[in-house]
């Protein structure tokens, strides 16, 4: 007969040859190959908490991250709040400074105008004093010419003096 229609021998034989088969399989493989399975299996669910531990670390990581953000933005904007308030009073020092020196400087040029002013006028007065006393010495020389005009005008003038 053939393999389509087995005979009872070759039942026996296939049926012992897979009895042996699996009573070494099961004496020698299966233990292995079932304690390589659960090492695997162990293995692969270590692996899988880990992940688990790792996504729950990220996430930690993340809010931290984010408080740590947001502690640098207020520092920053605590900064630029302070450099802001020391630019303004720095140029509102600056601007009072500079009034100062302006108001400085504007009263000095007031008492250096009024100085130069004070000895123009003394000047003018001394030149006009001059003149005067130029056109009075000219007067005096022509109405002082002549004999008679002089004695005129010293009786005159003594006649002044008795009455003060």
């Amino acid at each position: 007969m053939g393999i389509v229609t087995p005979d009872i021998g070759l039942i026996f034989w296939m049926t012992l040859s897979f009895g042996i088969l699996v009573f070494i399989l099961a004496k020698y493989a299966w233990k292995p190959i079932l304690a390589t399975l659960h090492e695997r299996e162990k293995s692969i669910e270590d692996a899988l908490h880990q992940a688990d531990k790792a996504r729950d670390e990220m996430k930690a990581l993340k809010s931290d991250n984010e408080e740590l953000l947001r502690q640098a933005k207020e520092e920053r904007s605590a900064i630029l709040k302070d450099a802001r308030a020391i630019r303004d009073n720095m140029i509102e020092e600056s601007k009072t400074k500079a009034n100062q020196e302006y108001n400085r400087i504007l009263e000095a040029a007031k008492e250096s105008i009024h100085f130069e002013k004070m000895a123009a006028i003394t000047e003018l007065k001394n030149q006009i004093a001059t003149l005067s006393i130029d056109i009075a010495e000219k007067i005096l020389k022509e109405e002082l010419s002549d004999k008679e005009n002089q004695k005129k005008h010293i009786d005159k003038m003594i006649d002044n003096i008795n009455f003060n």
